[in-house]
């Protein structure tokens, strides 16, 4: 996304903290290109309203409400289970097209294996993005983390929506900030859509997951001082725990940094959330068997927290685990930027 847009993202039944991610990150780290908010169960509400942040982005009916602000992109903000694209939203895409506007799209149903949309598309001669197709030929593992230099830090996290993506995107860049010269590597379609490059690691065959992982850190520049890998799942989540497997064995990550929501009991699968203490051990005895890694800090997601709360959680965790803890968003580094700086 090198090119300034005008974004419109798609979200209906999907606007809130959680659900809608891509589009939130859009929203957060790509402001001033989002327009309009595409959200029938919130019509009249904007950004900040829902989110704490985006200003008066406003949120709309359909996409026929939002022409007036002629948008050129239309972003599918959320990702529904199975990655399907729904009537609706099938409607609401089909009218984008028609009114000029290049389709991005993280879902595993492909815009461009879709006849109607390839069809509509060529006749209004705009763009279709797939972010969750997977390479082709596909990238088996080598075992190349034995002559591997350069140190890899993974996002990781006690479920899926505990601010993996946001973590690794936010200490890459104030690593960047600080003059480091640190890669960032994209494993979601977010990921993918801010930084235009990585891996749907969750659309990739089970045999490949890692080698795709390792053959993106074997491309990177030997000058780099720090590979950030953008974690997915949770070890500990029943639906999604071979993708956070395979990206683990790919990364096999020297450094280790944990996310947590402490505001929600329940996991996206609606099972009890694990510990952080369970999580992290668990990483630890997957990594024993080949190298030596460690945790080195915890971001905490506190966007449901009162201030006074949000606070206390984190010197309790701080206390607890004897290690820089923050909510990098609400309250900055807190010293887990430093820890990191520190390492290299």
């Amino acid at each position: 996304m090198s090119q300034k847009k005008k974004i419109v993202i798609l979200s209906h039944g999907a606007f809130n903290y959680i659900k809608n991610k891509t589009g939130n990150m859009l929203i957060r780290y790509r402001t001033d290109e989002v327009i309009a908010l595409l959200d029938r169960t919130k019509s009249g509400m904007t950004a900040n309203d829902e989110l704490g942040y985006g200003g008066n982005i406003p949120v709309l009916d359909n996409f026929d409400a939002c022409i007036d602000l002629e948008p050129d992109t239309l972003v599918i903000g959320n990702a529904s289970q199975g990655g399907f694209i729904s009537d609706d939203y099938r409607a609401e895409v089909i009218k984008a097209i028609e009114f000029g506007c290049d389709i991005i799209s993280g879902m595993h149903h492909f815009i461009n294996d879709d006849v109607e949309f390839v069809q509509l598309a060529e006749k209004h001669n705009v763009s279709l993005f797939d972010l969750r197709r997977p390479p082709d030929p596909p990238n088996f593992p080598k075992g190349s983390w034995h002559k591997r230099k350069i140190p890899v830090l993974l996002i990781v996290g006690t479920d899926c929506d505990t601010g993996k993506m946001t973590t690794a995107w936010e200490v890459s860049e104030r690593l960047k900030s600080r003059g480091r010269k640190v890669e960032f590597i994209g494993t979601g379609q977010t990921g993918i859509l801010l930084s235009g490059a990585g891996v749907p690691i969750d659309a990739v065959k089970a045999d490949f997951m890692a080698g795709e992982i390792e053959h993106l850190i074997d491309k990177v520049s030997e000058d780099t001082e720090l590979i950030i890998v953008e974690g997915q799942g949770a070890l500990t989540n029943q639906y999604y725990a071979g993708v956070t497997l395979g990206l683990l064995h790919g990364a096999m990550p020297d450094y280790m940094l944990m996310t947590h929501d402490p505001a929600r009991d329940l996991d996206v699968t609606d099972y009890p959330m694990a510990t952080m203490r369970l999580v992290m051990d668990m990483h630890l005895d997957l990594m024993s068997n080949f190298k030596k890694s460690k945790f080195i800090g915890i971001n905490l997601l506190t966007f449901k927290l009162s201030d006074e709360d949000a606070k206390k959680e984190i010197d309790k965790v701080k206390e607890e685990y004897s290690m820089a803890t923050t909510d990098l968003i609400r309250y900055g580094s807190n010293e887990l930027i430093e820890t990191i700086e520190d390492l290299l």
